[in-house]
């Protein structure tokens, strides 16, 4: 993953990913972020593909109100 895009953690978010990460099993933090992710898009995905399913989901989730 060197050399591709950067997000930026809350410190104690990133602690507690690398924490997990440990625990799981996974080679890095990078791993266990990127599953985790992966994950959570293809909930959100798999509530419909329109902008208007997509915003529905997140907001039944509390992201967005």
């Amino acid at each position: 993953m060197f050399g591709g895009p950067k997000v930026k953690l809350n410190k104690d978010i990133l602690e507690r990913c690398k924490k997990c990460a440990e625990v799981a099993g996974y080679s890095s933090v990078e791993e266990f972020v990127e599953h985790i992710l992966e994950k959570e898009l293809k909930t959100i995905e798999g509530a419909g593909t329109s902008d208007e399913a997509i915003t529905e989901s997140l907001r039944g989730l509390g992201y967005i109100s």
